[in-house]
C-alpha cells in the first residue's frame, strides 16, 4: 500500500493511489454526500427488498479492501458513539451481526480439516441426545438443518446462558426434514455450530476462534469480549427509529419468530451493554474490525494460507465456497445459494451481509476481498455505492 494517508475530522487511514476514488466515496458517506438509490446485498438486511434510501448519513464505520493478495484500502471514519465524543480508530470493534456466521462456520470447518469431524457425520454422533437425528454437520453449516428458531421463548438474560439455549436446540423437533429446505438459521446457527465445536474440541467457540484462527492469522475478530475489548466497542445506533420493527418483518412470520427469540437482540440497551458483548451468540454477535474481516477473506481467497500460515487446505476451501443448496430460502423469502456458512452470488463472489449494513466477502473473479463494518444500523446503499466506485477503479 502506498504511503498516502488522510487525517481529517471524519476519516483516517491508508490507501493505494489507484483507489483514491473509494477513499473519497467513504469520506462522502460521512458528510452525507450519498447516492440516490439503494440495492439489496446479502443476508437478512432488507426483508422487503424495497430499495428505500435511509435518511441519515453514515455515523461511524471502517472499510478494508485487499486486491491481488495485498491490502489496498484500510479506512476508518466517524464516531463510536451518538454524542460524537469518541472518534472511530483502527482498533474500534463493532457488532456486525450475520457477518459472523462464516467465522463461526470456519471454526467447525477447521475441525473438519483436521479430521476430527466429518461433513456428513450425523450431528447426534458428536452431540448425544440431539433430537433431530437426520441432521448432519453439512446441514447445520448450510442452513438446512430445519432448526431456524429457538423453540422455547426466552428473555434477554438467556443470551448469556449457552447451555440453556444449546439444550433447547437439542430437544427441538426440526420444522422440516433436514436437508430438504433452507431457511437462514438467523440466531440458532451459532449455537448449533458452536456446540459441535465444544463437543468435539472442549473449548467454547469464542476461545477456539481466538486460539486457532484469529491468533495465527492476526485477526481482530471476537466472540465474547473481555472487559478491555468491550471498552473499544462502538455503540450501535438506529438509522431509522422504526428499524427494529422493519427488520422483524410481519408479526408471527418465520422471520419475526427467528429474530425475536431470545428477546432484545435488536434492542440498543442490550446490544450496547456488557451482557451482549461478553456473551457468545456466534450467529449474530461477532465483534470485528473491517481490516480483520478483509484479512480473513484474503486468506481464504489464497486457498487457506495467509502470511505463510496455512489453516485450511485448498480442497476444503473449494468445498466450503461451493453451493450446497440452491433455491428459495424460506426466511429470506428469496432465491439463495448457501455454501458451508456463506452466500454464493451469481457473479461468483462469496461471503455474508448482516442486518444493519455490515458485510464481508471475496470476489475471486476480480481477485479482491471487501469488508465494511458500521455502527449505523441501516440499509446496504452505502456498500453498493462503495462497490460501484471500487469496480470502476478495478475495471478502468
Amino acid at each position: 500500500m502506498n504511503e498516502d494517508r488522510v487525517r481529517e475530522d471524519r476519516v483516517d487511514g491508508d490507501w493505494d493511489r489507484r483507489f483514491v476514488a473509494v477513499r473519497d466515496a467513504f469520506a462522502a458517506l460521512l458528510s452525507d454526500e450519498r447516492p440516490t438509490e439503494n440495492r439489496k446485498v446479502g443476508g437478512t438486511g432488507d426483508p422487503a427488498g424495497s430499495g428505500r434510501l435511509e435518511g441519515a448519513a453514515e455515523t461511524g464505520a471502517s472499510l478494508a479492501v485487499w486486491h491481488r493478495g495485498r491490502p489496498v484500502l484500510d479506512l476508518v471514519g466517524g464516531w463510536r458513539d451518538t454524542a460524537r465524543s469518541r472518534p472511530w480508530t483502527p482498533d474500534t470493534l463493532v457488532n456486525v451481526y450475520s457477518v459472523g456466521k462464516p467465522v463461526a462456520a470456519l471454526c467447525l470447518l477447521l475441525l473438519v480439516e483436521r479430521g476430527r469431524i466429518g461433513l456428513d457425520d450425523p450431528v447426534v454422533r458428536h452431540w448425544p441426545g440431539f433430537r433431530a437425528t437426520g441432521a448432519t454437520v453439512r446441514h447445520v453449516l448450510s442452513h438446512t438443518a430445519g432448526l431456524p428458531v429457538f423453540p422455547v421463548p426466552r428473555p434477554e438474560q438467556a443470551l448469556g446462558d449457552w447451555d440453556l439455549l444449546a439444550g433447547d436446540l437439542a430437544d427441538a423437533e426440526p420444522v422440516w426434514a433436514p436437508g430438504t429446505v433452507a431457511a437462514e438459521h438467523a440466531l440458532t446457527y451459532g449455537h448449533l455450530v458452536g456446540e459441535l465445536v465444544r463437543r468435539v474440541d472442549g473449548r467454547s467457540i469464542g476461545r477456539f476462534l481466538a486460539d486457532e484462527i484469529a491468533g495465527p492469522w492476526r485477526l481482530d475478530l471476537h466472540f465474547g469480549l473481555a472487559p478491555a475489548d468491550q471498552a473499544r466497542c462502538a455503540d450501535l445506533g438506529y438509522g431509522d427509529p422504526d428499524w427494529p420493527v422493519t427488520i422483524l418483518g410481519t408479526p408471527g412470520s418465520l422471520r419475526a419468530r427467528a429474530l425475536g427469540n431470545p428477546a432484545s437482540c435488536l434492542d440498543l440497551a442490550v446490544l450496547n451493554g456488557p451482557l451482549w458483548r461478553s456473551a457468545e451468540v456466534p450467529a449474530v454477535n461477532l465483534h470485528a474490525t473491517a481490516a480483520g474481516l478483509a484479512r480473513l477473506y484474503a486468506g481464504l481467497l489464497a486457498g487457506g494460507e495467509l502470511d505463510g500460515v496455512r489453516l485450511f487446505g485448498a480442497e476444503l476451501v473449494t468445498e466450503l465456497t461451493r453451493a450446497q443448496y440452491v433455491g428459495d430460502d424460506l426466511l429470506l423469502e428469496r432465491p439463495t445459494q448457501w455454501t458451508l456458512g456463506m452466500q454464493l452470488e451469481d457473479d461468483g463472489s462469496w461471503g455474508m451481509g448482516g442486518i444493519g449494513g455490515s458485510v464481508a466477502w471475496a470476489d475471486p473473479v476480480r481477485d479482491y476481498t471487501f469488508a465494511y463494518a458500521t455502527r449505523h444500523l441501516s440499509g446496504f446503499d452505502r456498500v453498493e455505492w462503495l462497490v460501484d466506485v471500487l469496480h470502476t477503479c478495478l475495471d478502468g
